[in-house]
């Protein structure tokens, strides 16, 4: 294991827009407001995308097994923010889900918000950390 210790810094409150694709959202408001490092919650409504609910099998590096989300659905997920070279990289995981049916997954490709999604991001300070490119699994992986 490798940690940081780090501290909170500014904190955004965010609402995104019916059709709105809130991981670009996400990106680019790390890009203006230049967030490094952060982590954020989110909930509301999604009615579009595609996430991954895991690898077919153990073996590196992992094939995708996708998902999509049809319909208005709701969400509740969790993420971080950290940069690969010069771009930040939003990861998202969350519960999707529409009446008895829910599923879990990192969401990835395309997602449009159905009415109203809301997030709260946190800046973490003083920690070096970025993403970088692993050999053995192909995957942009953190790095402290």
């Amino acid at each position: 294991m490798k940690y940081q210790s780090g501290r909170s810094g500014r904190v955004f409150v965010v609402k995104f827009d019916d059709g709105e694709n809130p991981l670009d959202e996400l990106t680019e408001l790390a890009k203006k407001e230049n967030i490094q490092a952060g982590v954020f919650w989110i909930i509301g409504g999604l009615k579009e995308g595609r996430f991954v609910v895991g690898p077919e099998n153990d073996e590196l590096p992992p094939v995708p097994i996708w998902r999509e989300i049809v319909g208005n659905n709701e969400i509740l997920g969790i993420g971080t923010i950290f940069w690969f070279k010069d771009e930040p990289k939003v990861h998202l995981h969350g519960v999707y889900g529409r009446e008895d049916v829910v599923k879990m997954g990192c969401l990835r490709y395309n997602p449009q918000v159905f009415l109203i999604l809301e997030a709260i991001v946190m800046e973490i300070l003083d920690v070096k950390v970025t993403r970088q490119l692993d050999q053995k699994s192909n995957m942009v992986l953190l790095k402290l």
